[in-house]
């Protein structure tokens, strides 16, 4: 199923990146509000940043986003050492295409990690990588409509 992402787990810190490494992965393109910051938030917790910057020494690290507001994706960038990409009108994988291109790795040697089937893995999968689906990062704190929904999709996707 085109919808069915290649990992399911509930947290980027539950994501095993030397096995990622280890199957020829050089590239991990981040969605942005729900997976590695809280929603429109503009500013990550400090457990991810960390972590973002310590996979920029093995892998190539981007954040690619739908996020259409160019002031809130530049506030991001400011505290970013790797690429933002916002507007990327995701599930079109062109924006994730470009970004590959532009740094010579292949689909195939990248993942895309997301909180939504319905944009970031279906791009991904469309794209020709890996996909990793997390919960997201501020699951517990969303509220009853958007739980809702994220149920929904999870349950298109175990099928």
């Amino acid at each position: 199923m085109i919808l069915k992402p290649d990992y399911n787990l509930v947290s980027l810190f539950d994501i095993d990146f030397k096995e990622i490494k280890s199957i020829g992965i050089n590239a991990l393109l981040f969605d942005l509000d729900s997976t590695v910051m809280p929603s429109k938030s503009g500013e990550y917790p400090i457990e991810v940043i960390q972590l973002l910057n310590e996979l920029k020494q093995n892998f190539v690290v981007a954040i690619i986003s739908n996020n259409k507001n160019k002031e809130y994706v530049e506030k991001v960038q400011k505290q970013s050492d790797f690429p933002v990409i916002g507007h990327a009108n995701k599930p079109s994988p062109k924006v994730m295409q470009e970004f590959l291109h532009s740094v010579n790795v292949l689909p195939v040697q990248a993942v895309v990690i997301g909180d939504r089937p319905l944009t970031d893995i279906l791009a991904g999968k469309l794209l020709g990588a890996k996909t990793i689906l997390v919960d997201s990062i501020t699951k517990d704190s969303e509220n009853k409509l958007t739980r809702f929904v994220r149920r929904l999709e999870r349950l298109v996707i175990r099928k």
